[in-house]
């Protein structure tokens, strides 16, 4: 077995001699080659560690978006009799920062969207008389009816609520798409 001498192993980073080192750096001297030297167990509990918490995180994120849907469920929007057709109804849905649109397309047929494109989320812009909704941002385009993309950079439709007619009232139920 070969004795290994650590001073030799020491050498500063531009190669000089120690006497024709700085001041400063026999005042600060670190030990270059094994200052950036990690051990296989030291990077292997790192690695565990940073994968333990993306997988909390993770489940986490799981955890939120189960207890949003739970709490989101029957938010009531409007009456049937408030909507009219051709003309876009503003709720929120399902927390208050979360805008969408409620359309009635025909006499028994409503429809709702978030207004969120799934772009860049810039708001969409109803225009029913077209049967689109026009995102401004890039000119995307999505169906009145279905949501899905028509024209421009969005290639996912828009996020689409479950409705549910009740008593006269339109109730959110839902999200579809997510």
């Amino acid at each position: 077995m070969t004795k290994i001498d650590y001073q030799e192993l020491s050498v500063s980073p531009d190669g000089k001699t120690e006497s024709e080192q700085p001041v400063w750096r026999k005042d600060f001297p670190i030990d270059w080659p094994s200052d950036s030297y990690v051990a296989r167990r030291e990077f292997t509990k790192f690695l565990i560690l940073i994968s333990m918490a993306f997988s909390t995180g993770q489940f986490w994120i799981l955890f939120k978006s189960f207890l949003q849907q739970e709490e989101a469920s029957f938010y009531r929007i409007a009456s049937v009799d408030e909507v009219v057709m051709g003309k876009p109804l503003l709720f929120s849905y399902p927390t208050p920062q979360d805008k969408c649109l409620l359309i009635k397309l025909d006499s028994d047929r409503y429809v709702a969207f978030s207004q969120a494109c799934t772009h860049l989320s810039c708001p969409v812009i109803p225009e029913p008389e077209k049967g689109r909704f026009l995102c401004p941002c890039h000119q995307g385009v999505f169906d009145i009816a279905t949501g899905s993309p028509i024209a421009g950079p969005p290639r996912r439709p828009l996020t689409q609520i479950k409705l549910e007619i009740r008593d006269g009232a339109i109730y959110a139920t839902s999200l579809i798409g997510i």
